[in-house]
């Protein structure tokens, strides 16, 4: 018998606590042994929760106990569940989490921590997509050249709803929270940190790299207008909150951020709350894995498959996915560095010699136009919506801050990157 301490009980704790009750024969006969849920720990012991198992606002007495075998971490946060981890796993005990935010930046400090002991975290990344067993094991057997996912359900719910339906950003954000698929203080949805986690953790399992937040470029989307829309629409892209690792030479490029995908690729048709991962092999071509990526059940699911993971290994696998130094040495590309296409939008003032100037500072900074749309504001100005040829970051920056500056653009300028 393994028994299991819940770390944490709301939808996701209670969802694991209570399909473990519920489906307690297949879930026996698939590990080779019982898997009882003993004991959570909650904040406040007051508040209903529909749970049959014990609960206690007392971490000590869980982590103390010899007899549980495995610690699942639920409760959110990072430095707090860091602390509770690394006594668990001082006390033997196995950890599963689905803690991405911990991982972001505490997964190399608990990789050697863990040792041999099992420790397991499907849940933290896509929900019920097992995308973390399918680098680590399914795909052991390949370099990874590309990971790309559309990995937060709420920014993706809010662009196809601005896509398809012509809602705007402040409208569906507020139908979003009330659905609740945003917070009521949704930055972390909406500007790509949750999603910047989530890439942080998969791109250690792929690459081997150690970055934290700060080090890769995250931006989210706020500042999508109908007129990216209408340009997406015109051209035949969906705009996605995209995440991309991306192996150049001996760097890893890592970026968050929203993007123009062309409709025909596979990842530009995952619509609504779901997400999806296209993950590129050097030798099995391209995988895509689609499911939903949050939920109590669907979260929970992942989380038991871990527990029986545990339960039919014993001993834990590596963390993340490497035994030994493999001497890739690979490091996170500088953000001004990266190389692809643009999306410029542009407000100018509507009159001669306009398009000359605006073509001079891109010429100067190696930008070549390959689309452009233009669209009356006003009757002084107009938009002009243009897509470029590949180009480098940094040069793209310092043509925006040029542009911004021009005397003819009227407003800032909108920059999204297209990702063909």
């Amino acid at each position: 018998m393994l028994k299991i301490a819940i770390i944490g009980v709301g939808t996701v704790g209670a969802s694991v606590a209570n399909i473990l009750k519920d489906n307690k024969a297949i879930i026996r006969a698939r590990a080779g042994i019982e898997i009882v849920p003993t004991i959570g720990v909650v904040s406040d012991l007051n508040k209903k929760r529909d749970v049959t198992i014990e609960l206690t606002d007392d971490i000590d007495r869980v982590l103390e106990d010899d007899s549980i075998d495995i610690i699942v971490e639920l409760m959110g946060g990072i430095e707090k569940p860091y602390e509770i981890i690394k006594k668990a796993l001082s006390k033997g005990k196995s950890v599963v989490t689905a803690n991405k935010a911990l991982l972001a930046y505490h997964r190399y400090d608990l990789e050697k921590l863990a040792g041999d002991i099992p420790f397991e975290y499907e849940a933290a990344v896509a929900g019920g997509i097992p995308i973390i067993n399918a680098l680590r094991d399914g795909l052991s057997a390949n370099n990874i050249e590309s990971i790309r996912g559309i990995l937060n359900g709420t920014c993706n719910y809010m662009l196809t709803r601005m896509i398809n339906d012509g809602v705007d950003y402040d409208a569906i954000l507020k139908e979003s929270q009330e659905l609740g698929y945003a917070e009521a203080d949704p930055t972390f949805d909406v500007g790509g940190f949750d999603a910047a986690h989530k890439l942080l953790i998969l791109a250690s399992i792929a690459y081997d790299v150690d970055a934290k937040p700060e080090d890769i470029l995250i931006e989210g989307i706020q500042n999508i207008s109908s007129e990216d829309i209408e340009f997406a629409n015109e051209f035949n892209y969906s705009i996605k909150l995209l995440t991309i690792a991306k192996k150049v030479g001996k760097q890893v490029e890592l970026r968050v951020h929203p993007a123009f995908i062309s409709n025909d690729q596979m990842i530009a048709k995952v619509d609504g709350v779901m997400n999806g991962i296209s993950v590129i092999g050097d030798k099995v071509g391209e995988t895509m894995y689609y499911g939903p990526g949050a939920g109590g059940d669907a979260t929970a699911s992942a989380v038991i498959a871990n527990i029986i993971d545990i339960a039919r290994r014993g001993k834990g696998a590596p963390m993340l996915g490497f035994e030994f130094d493999h001497n890739e040495n690979l490091t996170v590309m500088p953000k001004d560095q990266i190389e692809t296409k643009y999306y410029l939008r542009l407000r100018v003032e509507d009159k001669v010699g306009v398009l000359a100037k605006l073509a001079t500072i891109l010429g100067e900074n190696d930008i070549s136009i390959e689309k452009m749309m233009q669209k009356p504001y006003n009757k002084t100005c107009a938009h002009l919506l243009l897509a470029t040829h590949t180009s480098i970051e940094k040069n793209i920056k310092k043509a925006l801050s040029q542009l911004e500056n021009s005397g003819v653009v009227t407003t800032k300028p909108v920059m999204i990157r297209i990702e063909d």
